[in-house]
């Protein structure tokens, strides 16, 4: 049996009294007629001052949750596991497809390696949950292949979809990277140092500086920075992904108290209601719950969505909790969208009065965090999310959320 190092305790400075602040306003209000997100008063967060390994969406604790309750049978999580352990992404037999240039145009067309990554990523991802619960060794060591494969080749991604392409697969590589990292010793020093290169020097540009495109490109990509940012212990990349989350998620879900129109994405040169209004998918009537990308289609408001969550529980995990900031918005946001994906009449004033539905296993992490944390009544989310289980994959960079998250205290 192979030994698991002992846990690294780190403490860091959380910026309590901002948190409490903005859970009790809501988020500040800008003013004007034209918004952007830099206008709106978010303060200032502190970096955590050590992070806290394994620390990228799930933590020692939670896995230690996780394992316990597979361990016993319970439910849901024993059928999350097993549909986890019956996908094609924990196969012992996977070969790695890595390539030193992958292209991706849009919706992934040409796909010169683009499904090939992602998928490679969410194996990795899905053999470090394998090994953490089963111990067994043969786990760790595909997703060791699998990391060790990609960092030995990648050198670059092209085309249009090259930073969605980058924020997929780099939300993905560093939650594996950081389970075997931390709790498994067969990972050599020399695989790990040429790991973090690979993230660091092929990854890292690509999604730092963010984007102006739909929300949820920037927000995937601000997940990845976030993620590679804990990995490489970088604290000014961390502080410079979650300075542009922050801005870009009041961008991302409307409240009524942002004003008459939505928070425009700072950097954007977006400043007139024609342009908003535009932006928005053509919606021009705005409600507390609708996102830049509902009227688009619910697919991809759920990778914002998504996103965002994530974002959200690797801060909490690092001692920089961001709920107690966007944790209105992701509950207003949910329980809309989830209104609607649970058969409701869509009225003629949103979206034409036509909806396109599809939002996806990406509701787990921020209903766990806000419902059964906080307390937070979220009941159409609540609805959804447990019709739903067990939650499996988008085989993007969504994966195993009720076996890792369901009911998950810790």
């Amino acid at each position: 049996m192979t030994r698991i190092p002992g846990n690294r305790r780190v403490r860091s400075i959380a910026g309590l009294a901002l948190a409490a602040a903005l859970a009790a306003s809501g988020c500040a209000q800008a003013t004007g007629a034209t918004r952007t997100a830099g206008a709106v008063n978010l303060g200032a967060k502190a970096a955590p001052a050590a992070f806290t390994h394994p620390g990228v969406l799930v933590s020692r604790s939670q896995l230690d949750f996780v394992r316990g309750k597979v361990n016993a049978g319970a439910q849901p999580w024993k059928s999350a596991y097993g549909q986890m352990m019956a996908s094609r992404y924990a196969s012992l037999s996977r070969t790695p497809k890595p390539r030193a240039v992958v292209e991706c145009g849009p919706v992934s067309n040409p796909n010169h390696g683009c499904t090939d990554e992602r998928e490679d990523a969410l194996a990795a991802y899905t053999d470090a949950l394998a090994w953490y619960i089963t111990r067994d060794g043969r786990y760790a060591e595909k997703a060791v292949q699998l990391m060790n494969a990609w960092s030995a080749v990648l050198k670059d991604h092209t085309n249009s979809n090259a930073p969605l392409q980058s924020g997929w697969s780099a939300s993905v590589w560093p939650r594996a990277a950081e389970i075997i990292r931390y709790t498994y010793t067969g990972w050599t020093s020399d695989a790990v140092t040429r790991f973090a290169g690979m993230l660091r020097n092929v990854y890292l540009p690509k999604v730092i500086n963010g984007s102006n495109s739909n929300g949820n490109w920037e927000l995937s990509m601000m997940e990845a920075a976030v993620g590679i940012s804990v990995f490489l212990d970088d604290r000014t990349s961390y502080d410079k992904a979650v300075a542009r989350f922050r801005k870009r998620v009041p961008a991302y879900i409307y409240l009524s108290s942002d004003g008459a129109l939505p928070v425009a994405p700072a950097g954007s040169g977006i400043d007139t209601k024609a342009e908003i209004v535009k932006y928005w998918q053509g919606q021009s009537t705005f409600v507390t719950g609708l996102t830049q990308e509902t009227c688009r289609d619910f697919v991809h408001t759920g990778y914002g969505i998504s996103a965002i969550s994530h974002v959200a529980e690797t801060s909490r995990i690092q001692k920089e909790d961001l709920y107690p900031e966007v944790g209105e918005r992701l509950r207003q946001a949910l329980g809309f969208q989830a209104k609607y994906q649970l058969g409701a009449a869509v009225p003629s004033w949103l979206c034409g009065g036509t909806l396109k539905r599809g939002l996806g296993p990406v509701t787990e992490v921020a209903f766990n965090a806000l419902h059964n944390r906080m307390g937070t009544a979220m009941t159409n989310t609540q609805k959804l999310t447990e019709q739903q289980r067990p939650a499996g994959t988008n085989n993007l960079f969504v994966a195993w959320e009720t076996l890792t998250h369901a009911e998950n205290p810790a």
